[in-house]
């Protein structure tokens, strides 16, 4: 998992005005509210204090808020946090007595776009952070979105990006696509060709397939009478992957899949599908349930891939020119580990709960000293790596 990518927290619609939202991301706690102008913010869950869960459990008077002058409660002790992290009241000493300097915790930056809530989890200051991903066709004439679709999937994040990448499945695993069969004598994958994606951080392809006609469709000539049909996907950071689905010239799908790594075994998912067809609303719920019967295929075969995650190097697996997808996007994963940005997952596992509270860095870790919360173990950089080395000989 890396930090210093913008990753989704929760949609614009489940996060209510007066009470704060616990979420896990790159398995941090978090805590996601609104203020008093309805601005979305994120901070770390853990209470600086005695480490209680702002976005926890309530047990004090129904009538109490948890949400006060722009500032999430603490529902321990009472201390209140505003979307800057720091501690504007602690209670025990007297409201209006200004706190200590080390009664603060991270907060994150902040873009609500597309339906969904953004942070930036990491410490880069802005000048240096990879931008959140453009949709370019939201909100313009000729385009519909369909709401959100959330999906929670019980497997690794980087197995999810990777079947969204993989042209040799859909034969096998989805036939609702219309692959009710495999000619043997003539069946292959086409070649494609990876590129970068045009901001970096990422990768493309396009790709054609050899298209049966799907019945009762009207999706097009070319998908009622098959031929033809091209399709690509990419990605951009870690965790987001775009597909694109060209029923015929002009016609097509658009799909983002924002996905937010919870553990090594969970993930949430957040579907965004735009289409430039069909634009009126009651195709929207057909057009939904579709969605999720296909996604319902994948994640039936994904529950059963081992192991979990994906293996530490390219050799424990035999991978065919089809693969050349994944092998790029594992090639961008490589170099996000280079940068230092990776977690060291073991070492943070193995403390994590125990007697060590973690928090991801943000960028006022940079500005300023005299945290209390220990940020999360992360793998040096080569760079670092190197250094290390030139010291110790």
């Amino acid at each position: 998992m890396y930090i210093n990518f913008w990753y989704p927290i929760v949609r614009s619609e489940d996060l209510a005005p007066d009470t704060p939202e616990k979420v896990k991301v790159l398995g941090a706690n978090l805590v996601a509210f609104r203020d008093e102008d309805g601005e979305a913010h994120v901070l770390s869950d853990t209470c600086a204090h005695r480490g209680g869960s702002l976005g926890g459990a309530w047990s004090g008077p129904e009538s109490a808020p948890r949400i006060i002058n722009g500032c999430v409660v603490c529902p321990y002790h009472g201390w209140e946090f505003g979307g800057d992290g720091e501690c504007k009241n602690i209670p025990s000493i007297g409201y209006g007595t200004k706190p200590p300097p080390r009664a603060k915790i991270d907060s994150y930056p902040v873009q609500e776009k597309y339906g969904i809530v953004f942070a930036f989890l990491g410490d880069l200051p802005e000048e240096e952070r990879p931008p959140l991903l453009e949709v370019e066709e939201y909100g313009q004439e000729g385009w519909r979105a369909n709401t959100i679709l959330m999906l929670e999937v019980d497997y690794y994040y980087e197995r999810s990006i990777e079947n969204a990448l993989d042209p040799a499945h859909n034969e096998f695993v989805h036939p609702s696509h219309g692959f009710s069969g495999i000619n043997r004598d003539t069946y292959k994958v086409n070649d494609y060709d990876v590129e970068d994606h045009e901001q970096g951080y990422g990768m493309w392809f396009m790709h054609k397939f050899n298209a049966p006609p799907l019945k009762g469709k009207t999706w097009g000539k070319a998908r009622e009478e098959g031929g033809e049909l091209y399709a690509g996907s990419g990605t951009y950071g870690p965790n987001v992957v775009v597909t694109h689905i060209n029923v015929q010239p002009g016609m097509g799908f658009r799909q983002y899949f924002f996905e937010q790594p919870v553990s090594e075994n969970r993930t949430r998912i957040f579907f965004l599908n735009m289409r430039n067809f069909m634009l009126g609303a009651e195709h929207d719920g057909p057009i939904h349930a579709r969605n999720k019967a296909i996604a319902k295929q994948d994640i039936d075969i994904l529950l059963d891939v081992y192991p979990t995650q994906t293996p530490v190097s390219n050799t424990k697996e035999v991978l065919m020119p089809a693969d050349k997808a994944i092998v790029a996007y594992r090639d961008w994963l490589a170099t996000f580990d280079e940068k230092g940005w990776r977690i060291d997952w073991e070492t943070f596992q193995g403390r994590n709960a125990g007697n060590t509270a973690f928090a991801i860095p943000s960028p006022a870790r940079r500005t300023s000293g005299n945290w209390v919360i220990e940020t999360v173990p992360m793998v040096p950089s080569r760079a670092a790596r190197k250094h290390s080395r030139d010291e110790a000989a």
